[in-house]
């Protein structure tokens, strides 16, 4: 079975709701400690195989496999999550601008409110992101054509008498 599908299972064994709550919490600090490493270093690119860099951040290759199905829209080139074994090299080349852009998505205010994001994105960087964010939730209403209105088709009559009619 793939780590990741490891991770699925794991994830998803737990019957009580409690013990829901408490494995995303533990799973949430793990990720903030990866991400705050990642962050501190405004290293772009690891490599490695997922033992390798499940070692680095100081989690299980499962908990790895979970952190990268996180991350997995955040990098140049995606990685096949279905096939990761334990000795799978991966490339993760970060676009810290898109990561910061899907933490806002993720609702993730734990990561994207992260010191550690200073150095990389200025203050003004962040809030431009935020605000592209932001534009791309509104939900814009086209003009609806009324009945007596001009056809939208430019022939002069009343939509009702045009395009409108029956």
């Amino acid at each position: 079975m793939s780590l990741y599908n490891q991770w699925q299972e794991l994830a998803q064994q737990q019957n009580d709701q409690a013990k829901v709550n408490e494995f995303w919490k533990n799973y949430c600090q793990l990720e903030q400690g990866i991400y705050e490493k990642i962050l501190s270093k405004n290293q772009r690119e690891w490599e490695g195989s997922v033992t390798e860099l499940a070692e680095t951040f100081e989690v299980s290759p499962v908990y790895f496999a979970g952190f990268l199905d996180g991350i997995n829209e955040s990098i140049e080139t995606p990685i096949e999550l279905d096939t990761l074994e334990e000795e799978t090299k991966v490339s993760l080349k970060i676009d810290f601008e898109k990561l910061y852009f899907n933490m806002l998505a993720a609702k993730a205010d734990w990561l994207y409110n992260l010191d550690e994001w200073k150095p990389i994105l200025p203050d003004e960087r962040r809030k431009e992101i935020k605000k592209e964010y932001n534009a791309s939730k509104t939900i814009v209403k086209d003009d609806k054509v009324g009945r007596n209105d001009p056809c939208i088709c430019g022939s002069g009559k009343k939509y009702k008498k045009c395009c409108g009619a029956n």
